[in-house]
């Protein structure tokens, strides 16, 4: 890069001003991030041991919350709800008394497990939040189980297995109902809502605040999905001030490895091949990095049309998709995700519907919107699960990288099925 050009790239004195003084934007932000949050600042808020304590307390109908079997039969009745070839069904579960519940955390092995003496009712609870199961390891808590219980011949025995990505429970015997962390998130909220003066104020606010957590993690936080909308809108304004930032300030292992991929100082819908496919730039930070598959770009009309309600998201395309990597608890450890979503532009539900639509018609398993992703009032819906894979060393740049591409050659069918459906949209766009 030539004097004149690097000169050229240095953001002035003023539009240094215009974005760290007095910026309301930038204030808000801080303020997000900042905020108290006792399980954050006890760094707890990623460790799965802590999430499986907290539920267990919850589903205890003894314990100090107050809400006595509210949560129990709540959390139970949506694990099995669609489960009624098997006793106890969701509709059972709801008639119910569970006041006689023993809960037992971590006994066994066994993450969560639940006794009802008067129902004759025994769960299974297997907590994945970041971990993945083992080979076998849910056949054989059951079996385990059952033979400790052998006397009890009238004992029905359930699994529920908890997660907090798309993992399909390895249950041959199907013993184990699956049930995902957004479930808990929206029954802990229904109850917060219509029950919460059962609650001491201390346990509301505990509560609220693990709320938070927990729709954080799965990317349910209005407020999170809020401050991502600002985030991009304040990019768009001081984009060659916080590009000079991010390109002097920010040398973390996962940017070393997407400028790898990408090139060092990549533009915006810079073309790149990673793997079987190629792709255009959307933007770098020290851990996530956005793109788009040439194809969608394509489809799409590359860049001769705007779509009404993306102007502020991303790349202001009804589509995005993005790596995102996060450290666990031993911090050297963590997850490459690869995360598809579709945006607020003004037909988000017809194009939910045809991304469906050719999943299903394909086969592909991989594609799974949450429900209710196309109600009115949703604005963002990611739909890939199992999309994500293990980082052993996350100060590894060169694992970093073939990791992303192992990632983003995974889903290549993916990419080019719902490739064929865009073009229908194209007439959505102002040209």
């Amino acid at each position: 890069m030539t004097q004149s050009n690097q000169e050229s790239r240095e953001p002035s004195h003023d539009e240094l001003e215009s974005l760290f003084v007095n910026n309301v934007a930038l204030e808000r932000i801080e303020a997000y991030l900042n905020r108290f949050n006792p399980i954050k600042i006890m760094k707890m808020e990623r460790m799965e041991i802590r999430h499986s304590a907290i539920l267990a307390w919850l589903l205890d109908p003894a314990e100090t919350h107050g809400l006595g079997d509210r949560f129990l039969k709540a959390f139970l009745g949506e694990a099995f709800r669609g489960h009624s070839d098997k006793i106890p069904t969701a509709l059972g579960i709801s008639q119910s008394d569970f006041r006689d519940a023993e809960v037992r955390c971590e006994w066994r092995k066994i993450d969560i497990f639940i006794l009802s003496p008067t129902n004759k009712w025994a769960f299974i609870i297997e907590n994945k939040f970041d971990s993945k199961q083992h080979k076998g390891q849910l056949e054989k808590y059951f079996k385990d189980i059952k033979a400790h219980f052998k006397e009890q011949k009238e004992l029905k025995i359930r699994g529920v297995f908890l997660t907090l990505s798309d993992e399909t429970p390895e249950d041959p015997q199907n013993e184990y109902a699956p049930i995902k962390y957004e479930s808990v998130c929206e029954i802990l909220e229904l109850i917060l809502k219509h029950h919460s003066q059962l609650c001491s104020p201390e346990v509301t606010v505990f509560l609220n605040h693990y709320l938070e957590i927990l729709k954080d993690a799965t990317g349910m936080s209005e407020k999170l999905n809020d401050m991502e909308e600002l985030a991009k809108r304040l990019y768009r304004e001081h984009k060659k001030v916080l590009d000079f930032i991010v390109e002097h300030g920010a040398s973390t292992d996962f940017a070393i490895a997407a400028r790898m991929h990408f090139g060092d100082n990549p533009d915006r819908f810079a073309k790149a091949v990673i793997g079987k496919n190629e792709y255009v730039f959307c933007g770098l930070g020290t851990n996530i990095v956005s793109f788009l598959p040439m194809s969608w770009y394509e489809a799409f009309g590359k860049q001769e049309y705007k779509w009404r309600g993306c102007e502020n998201w991303w790349a202001e395309y009804p589509l995005i998709t993005w790596l995102r990597l996060t450290s666990d608890k031993e911090e050297s450890k963590g997850w490459l995700k690869l995360v598809a979503e579709v945006g607020p532009s003004d037909f988000r539900a017809e194009l939910i519907a045809a991304i469906k639509e050719i999943g299903t018609k394909e086969n592909l398993n991989n594609i799974n919107f949450q429900k209710g992703a196309d109600s009115e009032g949703r604005k963002y819906s990611k739909f890939f699960k199992s999309n994500s894979i293990r980082i052993d060393d996350i100060h590894n740049s060169d694992e970093i990288f073939k990791k992303m591409t192992d990632l983003m050659n995974n889903f290549q069918s993916e990419f080019n099925s719902i490739a064929k459906v865009l073009p229908q949209f194209l007439e959505r766009g102002e040209h």
